[in-house]
């Protein structure tokens, strides 16, 4: 009798302990993958922060853009030699920006064309302007036509999520950074796949304010981690008293 009564109390046991093992085990998988994403991460940082602080080197060469993945490429300092082509420059639309040590505002960044001597182009992030300097009327810039030699950052394409509004692209108007799209719609002869953020001139402030690159590169995965190994040992906890008080029932 007594064997009738444990049996399907035995059974019950067994199942707990089995999905309580999985999803111990699932916890511990997550927190582990989290710590790897933490090396990832770390390494990443430090080859970008070798790359912002390295000598200038020249552009990848065009018969390699097809092939260049962003990591490839992504905040490398370069040194590039072009005619600029302010007829033609796109704007940015950012939600905040800052004009040397002014307030954060809305505004826009300034993509000029840099067209190559040997027939390709790159667009340029010139830096940034408030809302009342949209029109190029409002920024003078002694260098608008003519060749220069910018220094700067390497970016990469961003993505768009559900909330990116649509682009203008009559009025040159985006909300994203899409070298090839932008390039297309200003008819640019062979672009580059990625774009250029222009270094600030703290010699020869003023508009757009140069230096648009921002350092925002988040690193939570070791507070996930401990997130979810405290979940896994928070389970165990539970499950260990809740046997133990079974056992003495």
């Amino acid at each position: 009798m007594t064997d009738a009564i444990l049996a399907p109390r035995r059974g019950s046991t067994a199942l707990l302990s089995l999905l309580a093992l999985i999803a111990f085990a699932i916890l511990v998988s997550l927190g582990l993958w989290q710590v790897e994403r933490l090396h990832w991460k770390e390494a990443l940082i430090t080859r970008i922060e070798a790359r912002i602080h390295g000598e200038p080197g020249p552009l990848p060469a065009p018969s390699t853009w097809a092939g260049l993945k962003p990591l490839d490429y992504d905040y490398s300092r370069v040194r590039v030699t072009g005619r600029l082509d302010p007829a033609r420059e796109a704007l940015i639309f950012r939600g905040a920006g800052k004009v040397g040590q002014g307030p954060s505002q809305p505004g826009y960044w300034i993509m000029t064309p840099l067209l190559l001597t040997d027939g390709t182009s790159l667009l340029v992030n010139r830096g940034f302007v408030p809302l009342a300097n949209k029109e190029p009327a409002s920024r003078p810039d002694p260098q608008r036509g003519q060749e220069v030699t910018l220094t700067g950052l390497l970016r990469a394409p961003e993505d768009r999520n559900l909330f990116t509004p649509t682009d203008d692209a009559a009025k040159a108007e985006w909300y994203t950074r899409d070298p090839l799209a932008i390039s297309a719609a200003l008819g640019l002869p062979n672009p580059a796949p990625f774009s250029l953020d222009e270094e600030a001139h703290p010699a020869a402030p003023g508009l757009p304010a140069g230096g648009a690159t921002v350092f925002d590169i988040p690193n939570n995965h070791l507070s996930y981690a401990g997130t979810w190994f405290g979940l896994a040992g928070t389970l165990a906890g539970v499950f260990g008293y809740f046997m133990w008080r079974r056992r003495r029932g």
